[in-house]
């Protein structure tokens, strides 16, 4: 059983940059019509453009939305069914990380990543996934993290948003079976985005080592190629996917210890981010790239 992807209405989330844009570019090739959806409009706007130059067939949808605002995700469900936009596939991209000590994150921040990162893809997911069941076909690609099966201080929230995801996504798989709706999680190590440029500051991605990072528009192929195979759980890259077999042999009192130099370190205000900053309250976008929620 495969996605409907082809001829059919992807809506991505956070595809104004990285992974999700990658994704863009690739399902244009496929697609009968995408939704692309973040918050800054000029660069989804941009892609659109470059899109249909490539693809003149292609229809484009261009939503601004702020998924920290769940009214506004209503307002964008809304939209597109005044309109007459029947969603085939949800793609939950957009994601929103943080590092630093939790104490001393505001609860602002803290709100806002909880609602992109788990809100926003439930409420899309809710609104979207009965008309699929109903209809025999649809899919669910969600979008995770490396950190979804693990843990380091300093991404608390992060990486809670992520457990939380994979729960979903592996138990809404079970639900779907023998519905029609394929339902995949890809969970990405290093991978190389904008965001050391605009930024100006090192990530973790930026700190492994070069043999682990790929590019996004590697996870975006390698993502929808699990995706076509129906694959319950990708991890892209080979090295990766590599690490990854070998971590999950760890006892997890091993991976505690593993963590612990790391703690000490971001207790003591030193950013792993960038080891010459000792900003431990520093912002850093994960997954979608600063442009990606």
């Amino acid at each position: 059983m495969r996605p409907p992807i082809d001829s059919g209405t992807v809506l991505i989330t956070g595809a104004s940059s990285g992974i999700g844009r990658e994704l863009a570019r690739q399902l244009a090739r496929r697609a009968r019509t995408l939704v692309l959806v973040a918050r800054r409009e000029e660069r989804l706007e941009a892609l659109r453009d470059e899109l249909l130059e490539r693809n003149p067939t292609l229809g484009v949808v261009v939503e601004r939305c702020d998924l920290a605002q769940p009214d506004e995700v209503d307002s964008l469900l809304d939209s597109l069914h005044r309109h007459l936009v029947r969603v085939d596939v949800l793609v939950n991209n957009a994601g929103l990380g943080d590092y630093g000590l939790y104490e001393q994150e505001s609860w602002a921040r803290i709100h806002q990543m909880v609602q992109v990162n788990v809100t926003a893809p439930l409420l899309l997911t809710h609104r979207l996934l009965r008309r699929m069941v109903e209809r025999k076909r649809g899919g669910i690609l969600n979008i995770g993290s490396c950190w979804a099966r693990a843990f380091l201080p300093g991404l608390a929230v992060y990486n809670g948003t992520k457990h939380f995801l994979d729960g979903f996504t592996e138990s809404l798989r079970l639900e779907l079976m023998g519905t029609g709706v394929v339902v995949t999680q890809v969970a990405p190590g290093p991978v190389d985005t904008e965001f050391n440029e605009v930024a100006g500051t090192q990530t973790l991605a930026g700190r492994a080592p070069s043999w682990l990072r790929i590019s996004a528009a590697q996870c975006a192929r390698e993502a929808l190629e699990g995706f076509d195979r129906a694959r319950p759980l990708v991890h892209p890259g080979l090295a990766y996917r590599w690490l990854v077999r070998m971590s999950s042999l760890m006892p997890r009192g091993v991976l505690r210890a593993a963590g612990l130099p790391a703690a000490r370190q971001l207790r003591h205000g030193t950013s792993l981010l960038d080891p010459a900053h000792p900003d431990t309250g520093q912002r850093v976008l994960l997954a979608g790239g600063p442009e990606g929620v």
